[in-house]
C-alpha cells in the first residue's frame, strides 16, 4: 500500500480546497451548472467534479437538483444553497456607516443616531429577556454566550474564583461600525446589564484596538 506523507496530505487538502472554492465561485457567477459545464471550465473530469460536489453538498454549500430534459433521463445540476451566500464577501458595514454618516452630517438628524441604537437595544432586550426568566446567574451568562455565538461573536465564559464571570468575545460582526459610533458598544453593555440584572464591566474592546471584547460580570 502506498504511504502518503503528511506534507502530501496537506498539499492534497489545499488543492481540494482551492478547487471547491473555484466551483463555488463558478456557481455564484454562472448560476446553475452541471458536471460537464464545471469540468470544461476547470479542466477536470466529471468524476472529479462530482467528488468535490458531494463534499460541498455535505457541508451544506451546494444543492444537487434534477433538471428535466425533452428526451432521456433528468440531468443532475448543481446550485448554491442560501447558506453558501455567507461564504462570499459582504460590505454591510459600509452601507451602515454611510447611512449613519448621512444622519450625523445633518444637524437636523444627528440626534437620531442615539435613538437608532437605543431602539436596537430595546428590540434585542424584548427578544432575549424571556430566555433569562427563572434562570440563575450562571445559567443567564451561559444563555447570553449562546445568544452572542448565534450572532457570530465567538463567545466563551470563564467562571472566576470569586464567583464572578468573564465573558470573552473573539469576534465582533459590528466592529467597523462600533469603531466609529461608540453608541453601539454602550448599548451592548447596557443590554448585557439588563439581561443579566447584575453589574457588567467591559474591560477590553475589539473596536478600540483590543484583542477581544472582555466583560467582567457580577
Amino acid at each position: 500500500m502506498k504511504t502518503v506523507s503528511a506534507a502530501g496530505m496537506t498539499a492534497a487538502t489545499q488543492r481540494d480546497s482551492s478547487t471547491r472554492e473555484r466551483i463555488l465561485l463558478l456557481l455564484k457567477t454562472g448560476g446553475r451548472m452541471n458536471a460537464n459545464d464545471l469540468a470544461n471550465e476547470l479542466g477536470l473530469t466529471e468524476m472529479a467534479i462530482r467528488r468535490h460536489i458531494y463534499a460541498l453538498e455535505s457541508e451544506g454549500s451546494v444543492n444537487i437538483v434534477s433538471v428535466r430534459q425533452a428526451m432521456g433521463r433528468p440531468l443532475h445540476a448543481y446550485e448554491l444553497t442560501a447558506e453558501a451566500d455567507e461564504l462570499f464577501p459582504k460590505n454591510y458595514h459600509l452601507l451602515a456607516l454611510d447611512l449613519l454618516d448621512e444622519l450625523a452630517d445633518d444637524p437636523d438628524t444627528a440626534a437620531l443616531i442615539d435613538r437608532i441604537f437605543e431602539g436596537r437595544k430595546k428590540k434585542m432586550l424584548d427578544r432575549y429577556e424571556p430566555r433569562m426568566t427563572g434562570k440563575s446567574l450562571e445559567q443567564k451568562v451561559s444563555e447570553l454566550a449562546a445568544i452572542q455565538n448565534a450572532g457570530g461573536y465567538m463567545a466563551e465564559v470563564n467562571k472566576q474564583s470569586d464567583g464572578s464571570y468573564m465573558l470573552y468575545e473573539y469576534n465582533c460582526p459590528i466592529a467597523q461600525v462600533a469603531g466609529v459610533y461608540q453608541e453601539a458598544c454602550r448599548c451592548e453593555l447596557s443590554l448585557f446589564q439588563s439581561l443579566l440584572d447584575v453589574p457588567v464591566e467591559r474591560t477590553e474592546c475589539l473596536a478600540k484596538g483590543g484583542g477581544k471584547c472582555s466583560y467582567h460580570i457580577g
